[in-house]
């Protein structure tokens, strides 16, 4: 038996409930999930978010992450700063499948205001059940991993 991969997910204060929905639906499908997401609707800086999930699946502390914010690029251009971090926007499952097939994404970032609550679970869970491929694309990767200072 395969040990699923452990998840963490934040998000702003863009949409909690989304969030909440998807740590649920991560957590009956059978993950280990902690959401580490502001509790209120107060406003609140995207980039701190991201960046602390980012840093948790840098230490080792979780294997995969999914992020949250209005249109899910700035929270993800913040989690791409931590070394090691290969975040990805999607708004589609395609996207979400070739992030992980193509570019062992390890976090995925949504816009809230861009999908909506069905969309975003299916996007999750094509993220989550799909595998790095390798190959090809582990060259590649191992190019993108080079870049990092």
């Amino acid at each position: 038996m395969t040990v699923k991969p452990r998840i963490i997910i934040s998000s702003d204060h863009a949409d909690i409930a989304l969030r909440q929905d998807i740590a649920r639906h991560v957590a009956e499908r059978g993950f280990e999930v902690e959401d580490i997401g502001p509790a209120t609707a107060e406003s609140t800086d995207y980039p701190k978010h991201g960046e602390a999930a980012a840093r948790r699946i840098a230490a080792g502390e979780f294997d995969l992450g999914i992020l949250i914010c209005g249109t899910g690029q700035g929270i993800m251009m913040a989690a791409n700063k931590v070394k090691g971090i290969r975040c990805g926007v999607c708004a589609d499952t395609f996207s979400a499948k070739m992030i992980r097939a193509h570019n062992d994404a390890n976090m995925l970032s949504m816009g809230a205001r861009v999908i909506g609550g069905g969309l975003a679970l299916e996007i999750v869970d094509a993220f989550l059940d799909t595998e790095f491929e390798g190959g090809r694309h582990g060259r590649r990767v191992d190019m993108i991993t080079a870049i990092e200072d």
